[in-house]
């Protein structure tokens, strides 16, 4: 998996923005999801994200890449984050390959589950914004929501 920072860009719908962001990769497989929790968690951790920040975080990239997993035909997943101190905003960014087909389907290990399809109603309604869109070249689909930030001190 890679990890990166960078700091400092501009604010678009669908794109990382803010003073300090972070980007890495996981492969499509179920597992990977608690490993973008972690992740996500790490990096908020060392930006002193507030508490309820960081669970609501760990929530929508759950989620996020829970879908990208299940609904694509992704070998990869991206995700990144980035926290705007100025606007208090947290965003975070799941880019998905796609589909072979370009239509959407259950990924083989999760046909027939029951327990699914929430996932984007709780992303909804923990986020102050979200959206989706193509990703650039229309190679997958770029899913990101912007959340509040709280209070300090940073996640545990």
């Amino acid at each position: 998996m890679a990890l990166g920072n960078a700091s400092t860009v501009h604010h678009h719908a669908g794109t990382v923005v803010g003073d300090r962001r972070c980007r890495f990769e996981l492969a499509a497989r179920a597992d990977s999801v608690a490993s973008a929790r972690r992740l996500a968690r790490h990096h908020l951790t060392r930006w002193s994200i507030g508490d309820d920040t960081c669970e609501t975080a760990a929530l929508v990239i759950s989620e996020l890449v829970t879908n990208a997993v299940v609904h694509t035909g992704s070998e990869q997943i991206v995700c990144e984050l980035a926290d705007d101190s100025v606007a208090r905003t947290l965003r975070i960014v799941v880019r998905d390959e796609g589909c072979a087909d370009g239509t959407p389907s259950p990924h083989p290990s999760r046909a027939g589950d029951d327990d699914h399809g929430r996932g984007l109603l709780l992303v909804s309604a923990v986020s102050k914004a979200w959206g989706a869109q193509e990703a650039a070249g229309g190679l997958g689909l770029v899913v990101w929501a912007d959340l509040a930030r709280e209070g300090e001190p940073g996640c545990v």
